[in-house]
């Protein structure tokens, strides 16, 4: 059977106002901002658009305010193709809203209003696009949801890949686990994968026997670390002059899945997701400068001498 979709993403889509600081304030005290500005955003969102930009056929899963349909940002999605017919429209509620705080040493602090959002535990796993799609990544958005979609989506036999990103500490072990053995591909930064073998009380290879055959470690500037079949494989970012480092996750995810659901291996996975980083940390925005799939297949060619 041919699948109409390659990659469904589940999670929020939400309007970013990303803010700068010299430092964080303490708590009872206020800190100047240096310069504020709003873009379109949220983690599954983010995947999607960027992975339509690089060619993948992608469908996106989100709760959305009952105005959201006569946005620029949908616009934006209905031009590049993007499926949002299964998107959870919430009439009277607003789109989710992130504030994004990043201080001089690029630490990052968010504060996430989900407004429809909090409508995921009431809906159910989107049955449809999964029946007509290769493979499902589940990003920031409700443990509940996300473990009804992976587990539906498992049984369907699409890949699964799952990245709680900054929702980490929503989930409870039980649930994380649940999620996690369901999940094909698990991403996260090196916070986040060291927070969740803590939460499990597991090593790297007790983690993969729980559920995922690849697990997928950012490392910002390092890199990354990818670990499978007892290899663990390394490979270095692709370095330009950094802006703004938000967004840059979301669309190494979606870099690196565009080249793996084409049979591309591993590591030449995570070469073009390096590449496709290095476009999004150029600009203000987590895709003001999505690249196309060429321009990120020749910076990596460029980089690492292919």
């Amino acid at each position: 059977m041919v699948k109409n979709i390659d990659l469904i993403a589940v999670g929020h889509t939400a309007l970013d106002y990303i803010i700068r600081v010299k430092e964080f304030p303490k708590a009872n005290y206020s800190s100047p901002i240096d310069d504020l500005k709003t873009f379109n955003g949220g983690a599954a969102a983010n995947v999607a658009v960027i992975g339509a930009n690089l060619g993948l056929s992608t469908s996106l899963v989100s709760a959305v305010g009952g105005d959201f349909k006569d946005s620029p940002y949908y616009k934006q999605m209905v031009d590049l193709n993007i499926d949002t017919d299964s998107f959870i429209v919430v009439p009277g509620e607003s789109t989710p809203t992130a504030f994004v705080l990043t201080d001089e040493n690029e630490d990052q602090i968010s504060y996430f209003y989900w407004g429809a959002s909090k409508e995921f535990e009431n809906s159910n796993a989107p049955t449809k696009a999964i029946n007509d799609a290769e493979a499902i990544h589940l990003a920031t958005g409700s443990p509940e949801f996300n473990l009804k979609c992976g587990h539906e989506a498992k049984e369907a036999g699409l890949l699964v890949s799952f990245d709680p990103g900054q929702d980490l500490g929503m989930y409870e072990p039980e649930s994380l686990k649940e999620v996690i053995k369901n999940t094909d591909i698990l991403f996260g930064n090196h916070h986040e994968i060291e927070r969740i073998q803590f939460n499990l009380d597991l090593d790297i290879q007790g983690l993969r026997e729980l559920g995922p055959d690849i697990i997928v470690k950012t490392c910002g500037g390092n890199g990354s670390v990818i670990y499978s079949n007892e290899d663990k494989i390394e490979v270095d970012a692709v370095l330009r002059e950094a802006i703004d480092p938000t967004g840059a996750g979301d669309s190494y995810r979606a870099g690196f899945l565009t080249r793996f659901l084409n049979g591309e291996s591993i590591e030449e996975s995570a070469k073009f997701a390096s590449a496709v980083s290095s476009f999004i940390v150029e600009a203000q925005g987590c895709q003001t400068k999505a690249p196309t799939f060429d321009e990120a297949y020749e910076r990596m060619n460029e980089f690492y001498n292919i």
